[in-house]
């Protein structure tokens, strides 16, 4: 038997360097799926630490607002970016930095004002009296709000500097804005922006008001035509229209620059016994005739009439016997704290 032996084929030079790439390759791929695979890991873990960081931080912030009822700087300033809602009011949320703003506002004046001289129970009572009202006047607002878009009320950038720069000139006084944001800082704890954010929802509450009150304006039509028949005699008018207008006398001289709804700052651009046009109040919750009894440089004595604004206030309450507010923070009844927050510590 013969052995017939094949003979080889001679390997071309570009077979040769095929295969040793091939081989080159071939080591290279013993690190790079590790390595791969030691990325891919990486990649999750970094996901799932900060899933869990994500999660703590929501946890932590809901606990501290929803059911320790935090207040600081740092939960106001991220309620502020973050619009979580602390209450619902016929479907429309009432923002949690609303609420913490009117609360720390009138606790900084209180705190100003008074100190530490209260004792526990007594400061018990006092944060949550205001803690209440804070929240009320927050869920009013945030009604004002769903209202005004219904009614299609705007309040511009432009009404809202207005009115800040009429804050700033309150009273005669020729204050720099550096000044005044610095009184409102130190007074209510408050930015110029914070400020500005109350004024816009004041203004709001004011064009709703005043659109909703039909009533309010007739009896304003009517007050004003009385004054025109007889010669600007306010006790004429009480007389005539009883209960259903609010007379007051400061009866004497009140500081010009007194906190009344821009009844004082009206008066001081009187003369003695003249009377102003009618008005709207600085807080939007009624309208005010004013006259001028005698004045100073820095002081008035006036009287004036208002017409309150009732049909907001009789919608907004009708809301909470339908039980459409809804309230996500459980503040104590400040009835239910024995101590009075009228006798402060020695």
């Amino acid at each position: 038997m013969n052995l017939i032996k094949k003979k080889t084929e001679k390997k071309t030079e570009q077979e040769k360097v095929a295969e040793r790439r091939e081989e080159v390759l071939a080591k290279g791929r013993k690190f790079k799926y590790p390595l791969q695979w030691t990325r891919h890991r990486i990649v999750i873990n970094t996901i799932l630490i900060a899933v869990i960081v994500l999660a703590l931080i929501i946890v932590g912030g809901w606990l501290a607002l929803y059911r320790i009822g935090m207040t600081d700087d740092l939960l106001f300033k991220i309620t502020e970016i973050i619009p979580v809602p602390v209450a619902n009011v016929d479907s429309e949320n009432v923002r949690f930095s609303d609420y913490l703003m009117f609360y720390r506002s009138s606790m900084t004046s209180i705190e100003r004002q008074s100190g530490s001289q209260f004792d526990n129970d007594s400061a018990e009572q006092l944060v949550n009296e205001y803690k209440r009202t804070a929240l009320t006047e927050a869920e009013t607002y945030a009604y004002a709000l769903k209202l005004a878009k219904e009614l299609d009320i705007t309040v511009s950038n432009e009404e809202v500097d207005n009115e800040f720069d009429r804050h700033l000139k309150a009273g005669g006084i020729d204050r720099s804005e550096e000044g005044f944001i610095k009184i409102i800082s130190d007074n209510f704890g408050l930015t110029k922006d914070e400020y500005k954010r109350m004024l816009y929802l004041s203004l709001v509450k004011a064009k709703v008001e005043i659109a909703l009150d039909e009533n309010a304006s007739i009896l304003a039509d009517s007050v004003e035509k009385q004054l025109r028949e007889n010669g600007g005699d306010f006790q004429a008018v009480v007389n005539s229209l009883g209960n259903s207008i609010i007379y007051e006398e400061t009866g004497g001289l009140v500081d010009n620059k007194n906190i009344d709804g821009g009844r004082a700052t009206e008066a001081m651009k009187l003369e003695p016994g003249q009377r102003s046009e009618r008005f709207v109040s600085m807080n939007g919750d009624g309208y005010y005739f004013v006259k001028l009894i005698k004045k100073t440089d820095a002081e008035v004595n006036f009287v004036s009439i208002k017409i309150p604004f009732t049909e907001f206030t009789k919608r907004y309450s009708a809301l909470k016997e339908e039980n459409k507010i809804s309230e996500y923070i459980d503040i104590k009844d400040p009835s239910l704290v024995e101590s009075s927050i009228d006798e402060p510590t020695e």
